[in-house]
């Protein structure tokens, strides 16, 4: 039987969803994790009024680009009018599901009005959604978090009024607005808003592993997950634990061949899609989530010093050569156990 999830037209192939994240699901990334495996990937988190307007950098994150198994653009914004004209945009771009961002708790989102502000304000909410699902044939769904604050926990209500408005899914972070990403995700309060509608419920927050993943869908009763922060450094991530959930495959993490053919990928797309210089700058932040989550070297203090002195390094050129001698040292001597020089030369390096 097949696993994945229905989102009103679009099959979506797996359980294990990667949410939109800025600075992170650009275009590179979401190509090399969909080429690992991942089954839906959103963009990172659009502005609907910035869309509208055709502003540059807005349209770049947005980019859909060919050969993607799905595109998911999320949108985010306070004016229905122009989340209309967004929602169009994103179908005209070739999205197969529209994200609505109700669950963002950055303080210059929320102090524009959007993102996790919009659960103060469910009668705005309600029209951004509307104003949504009568622009496009798209399924439209909402990313939300548990409420502003404890004292205001109103997912399953707002849920509820999504369901009824035509979102075809809601995604839920465990926590409130309040909490950022303090404490631990409340998986299964997560249950209360998959009680209270009959459309798909996706849980999310602090799902880094196959134990956390089974342990939160058991406990909100959910019928996806989401993963966050668990995959900076590790795009591979969701196609893992997809096997994991679908036959209990103990999870393996890329070996250093594989690693750094993973990386040296990831820095050629980000280059060729941004150019250079700004291809090396965007790449950065990922260059540095790689080093810490690699398993060598083994100590933690040797890891942040390789941090920070690859992360300085200009070229496309020297980062490849960095990592294969800190990753692959036997390939500095000359006694290659695997011999890593064919792939190497192909991307530039050596």
């Amino acid at each position: 039987m097949a696993i994945g999830i229905q989102i009103g037209d679009v099959w979506v192939p797996g359980r294990v969803l990667t949410a939109p994240m800025t600075g992170v699901t650009d275009l590179p990334f979401r190509r090399l994790a969909s080429r690992l495996g991942a089954a839906y990937v959103a963009t990172e988190m659009v502005a609907s009024a910035e869309l509208a307007r055709g502003r540059p950098d807005v349209v770049r994150r947005a980019a859909v680009g060919e050969g993607l198994p799905l595109t998911v653009i999320q949108l985010v914004g306070r004016d229905p009018a122009t989340m209309a004209e967004g929602a169009r945009m994103a179908e005209a771009a070739g999205a197969d599901i529209i994200d609505l961002n109700f669950g963002c708790p950055a303080k210059e989102v929320t102090g524009s009005a959007c993102g996790s502000a919009l659960m103060r304000t469910p009668d705005l909410a309600c029209r951004l959604m509307q104003a949504a699902v009568e622009a496009t044939s798209r399924p439209v769904t909402v990313k939300m978090r548990l409420g502003w604050d404890d004292a205001s926990r109103n997912a399953p209500e707002l849920a509820r009024m999504a369901e009824d408005l035509g979102v075809q899914a809601v995604t839920v972070h465990g926590r409130t607005r309040a909490q950022f990403y303090t404490g631990t995700a409340d998986w299964a309060a997560v249950g209360e808003v998959k009680a209270a509608v009959t459309i798909p419920v996706v849980v999310n927050g602090d799902i880094l592993t196959a134990e956390d993943a089974r342990e939160a869908l058991r406990q909100s009763g959910a019928d996806a997950l989401m993963l966050g922060r668990g995959v900076y450094g590790r795009p591979w991530l969701a196609a893992h634990l997809e096997r994991a959930l679908a036959d209990g495959t103990v999870l393996r993490e890329p070996d250093r061949l594989e690693r750094l053919g993973i990386v040296i990928e990831h820095l050629q797309a980000s280059a060729a899609f941004y150019g250079l210089p700004l291809g090396l700058k965007m790449f950065r932040k990922h260059l540095g989530w790689y080093i810490e989550q690699a398993p060598w070297p083994e100590e933690a203090l040797e890891r942040r010093a390789a941090k920070s002195r690859l992360c300085r390094l200009e070229t496309p050129e020297e980062i490849g050569a960095a990592l294969a001698a800190l990753w692959a040292p036997v390939a500095q001597t000359g006694n290659w156990t695997v011999d890593i020089r064919p792939q190497l030369a192909e991307a530039g390096v050596g």
